[in-house]
């Protein structure tokens, strides 16, 4: 795949993710008083409306709802565990977010950090990003040379710029 194919996967991908966050987000609300991992749910949920739309083919539906799972599992552990806000998480200024991106993202978070509390244990082996996912909005820092990448949106997660690394987690205000 070329250069280019590769930043319009990557775009594709990024679009996707946002398309579903709002289906998340969406679905979130109707289904709040539902027992059982209504997270998972409605991401299946938006995996599978991508797909029929013709948004993304269903292999990329998967992976998308995977970067968006694992965004949202980290955040919330990341509040539960520290008991900070998120603009800590994401490591830059909230504003500087588009609000209804920044809302969407936040409810969602929400829901998930209380599924988490009663799944801790699948929590705690999340933490690393590689190359060719996608990412929410925050801070990657590269594992290799500690170079940091900034996301103000859900973005394709690039190589490292400065080493050339694929394997990458993310910061925290607190780690500034």
């Amino acid at each position: 795949m070329s250069e280019k194919e590769n930043h319009g996967l990557g775009e594709r991908l990024a679009e996707g993710y946002h398309r579903m966050l709002e289906r998340v987000r969406h679905r979130l609300d109707e289904i709040e008083h539902d027992t059982g991992p209504t997270v998972k749910r409605a991401i299946d949920e938006a995996q599978e409306r991508a797909t029929e739309l013709g948004e993304l083919s269903r292999e990329e539906s998967r992976r998308v709802g995977e970067y968006l799972r694992k965004d949202l599992e980290d955040a919330a552990t990341f509040l539960s565990e520290s008991g900070r806000e998120l603009g800590n998480w994401l490591k830059f200024d909230w504003n500087l977010i588009e609000r209804s991106l920044a809302d969407l993202f936040a409810d969602a978070v929400d829901h998930t950090r209380v599924e988490l509390e009663q799944f801790s244990e699948r929590a705690a082996a999340l933490g690393e990003w590689h190359t060719g996912e996608v990412t929410a909005m925050g801070t990657l820092q590269c594992k290799s040379c500690g170079e940091e990448l900034h996301f103000h949106g859900p973005g394709h997660i690039p190589p490292c710029p400065k080493c050339h690394g694929t394997t990458f987690r993310r910061l925290t205000n607190a780690e500034q």
